[in-house]
């Protein structure tokens, strides 16, 4: 059995993943975001912790304590993105017991980064929790929590952000404008261009690089942080992400539809923390 703590209830962001986890037969339960863990918490033997956007304020200090020594005995723990996840918006978990735990070092200032020109979700390097995916096809995502990843951590997927311009006809021909002069003369592999209709040209330079997953391990327990979230706005295209369309029905009569490699991605993301 798992627990996932956040993303509002499941009638909203949370849909998408207890749809998936649903979907894929995973057993798990539920904490919304406006309630506090259950008075059995901390005598329960999760196989594995998953908070997304969950207040750090929701947690007594003595479960925050707990979920630390249940992964050091073997349980998993896996933090997704969002405004209340990592440090976030106003400070939640930088200076917690699970800043010792996830395999990620924590800015102690806002971390939260929005693109309105996407980032795109690269392969960094091979693992279970990414096999069989389109990476030939890679997704883009909309935001994150920035931060470092530990020297003994493994980053998987990194986010690479773009900065598209559109340079009118006229001022292609202006190597005298500097801005101009730096975007048509940047590295191949940094910079794609493509003409546009009426003689307008698409200049495409990548820009900055943000760690997106990383796992590691904390005592016998599996760990995982993913930067970005699981549901809109941040997941942008990932949500869609597959040739295919995913359709599940919640409980409480809600249902999600997405992409199949998104549900998969979060199905073995999520097995692969609990062990499965």
């Amino acid at each position: 059995m798992y627990i996932y703590l956040g993303d509002d209830d499941m009638t909203r962001a949370a849909s998408y993943l207890c749809g998936v986890m649903t979907y894929s037969r995973i057993s798990y339960e539920r904490v919304d975001s406006s309630a506090s863990p259950p008075a059995h918490f901390t005598s329960t033997q999760y196989e594995a912790y998953i908070i997304s956007d969950y207040p750090r304020a929701k947690f007594q200090s003595d479960q925050l304590e707990h979920i630390r020594d249940a992964v050091a005995q073997g349980a998993g723990l896996l933090m997704i993105g969002g405004w209340e996840s990592f440090h976030g918006q106003h400070g939640e978990y930088h200076d917690s017991p699970l800043a010792e735990v996830l395999p990620v070092q924590m800015l102690h200032c806002d971390d939260r980064r929005n693109f309105s020109q996407w980032a795109l979700v690269l392969k960094h390097h091979d693992h279970p929790i990414l096999a069989e995916l389109s990476w030939e096809k890679p997704p883009l995502v909309g935001g994150l929590n920035q931060f470092t990843v530990k020297p003994d951590a493994n980053l998987l997927l990194k986010a690479v952000t773009a900065d598209i311009r559109i340079v009118h006809e006229d001022e292609v021909a202006d190597c005298g404008n500097d801005s101009i002069f730096n975007y048509i003369n940047k590295p191949v592999e940094e910079r794609l261009s493509a003409s546009l209709p009426g003689g307008d040209a698409m200049f495409l330079t990548l820009a900055e690089t943000f760690p997106l997953l990383v796992v590691g391990q904390y005592g016998k327990g599996k760990t995982a942080a993913l930067a970005t979230d699981v549901a809109p706005h941040w997941v942008g295209g990932l949500v869609d992400w597959g040739k295919k369309r995913i359709s599940q029905k919640l409980e409480n009569g809600n249902s999600i539809e997405v992409g199949e490699d998104y549900a998969q991605f979060f199905t073995q993301l999520v097995r692969w923390v609990g062990k499965q």
